[in-house]
């Protein structure tokens, strides 16, 4: 299971919240209330009113009271019973710094990817292209394109490019279909069998004997 990080071990919520106010719309009057409401709560105060705060702030009471209002209207600071008594609660402001912290992450995690993912793509059509001594057309650019989505990598499609040609095969259902000798070999070693295509349901033996043999491609 993925880490959650709505976790305080995993990130500081005041360095989280001094790093999103901005972007959350808060002030800097709200944001000395929230430090100052979390700070009070970790001295063991769990109610903590705008007489409170402004024993500790140089914001007047009134001020402070204001700003408390706008955090509630905000539904980032919630008053709830806690053991038979009032107690302050900044729970869902960490919420909602967690849940916006851990969509940045993913969206960050899912443009590395996209972004590697293109370089992957780049190699592969310059190397397609050099070893072919052609320009390829977009429909074999979108062929690489799928057989990375297919989980191929970067390696076995050069492989498979390579083993086409040793055979004197340049097209890409020759590619093709040597990516799929080296995955239904790959499948056979790990699991004893391979689940590629419908007609692969014969006993082992048999099955590693067809994946050994020789394609018969009409196309060069």
């Amino acid at each position: 299971m993925a880490p959650s990080y709505y976790d305080s071990d995993l990130i500081d919520f005041r360095l989280l919240l001094l790093d999103s106010y901005k972007t959350m719309g808060l002030s800097e009057e709200e944001l000395a209330t929230i430090l100052m409401v979390d700070h009070l709560s970790k001295q063991g105060n769990n109610f903590i009113t705008a007489d409170l705060l402004a024993l500790k702030m140089t914001m007047k009471s009134k001020k402070i009271d204001a700003c408390l209002a706008s955090l509630l209207s905000k539904d980032l600071i919630s008053y709830e019973t806690y053991k038979g008594s009032m107690r302050t609660s900044l729970e869902p402001l960490r919420k909602k710094l967690y849940k916006q912290f851990q969509a940045k992450m993913e969206k960050d995690r899912a443009n590395l990817v996209s972004a590697e993912r293109e370089e992957v793509l780049h190699r592969l059509f310059q190397y397609f292209e050099k070893r072919l001594n052609r320009t390829l057309s977009p429909l074999e650019n979108d062929s690489i394109s799928n057989w990375l989505d297919d989980a191929y990598n970067e390696e076995d499609i050069k492989n498979a490019l390579e083993d086409a040609l040793a055979k004197n095969k340049k097209s890409f259902k020759s590619i093709d279909k040597q990516l799929r000798i080296g995955r239904t070999k790959s499948d056979i070693d790990k699991e004893g069998y391979s689940g590629i295509g419908e007609n692969w349901n014969q006993d082992i033996e048999r099955t590693i004997e067809i994946a050994k043999t020789k394609w018969v491609d009409d196309e060069n």
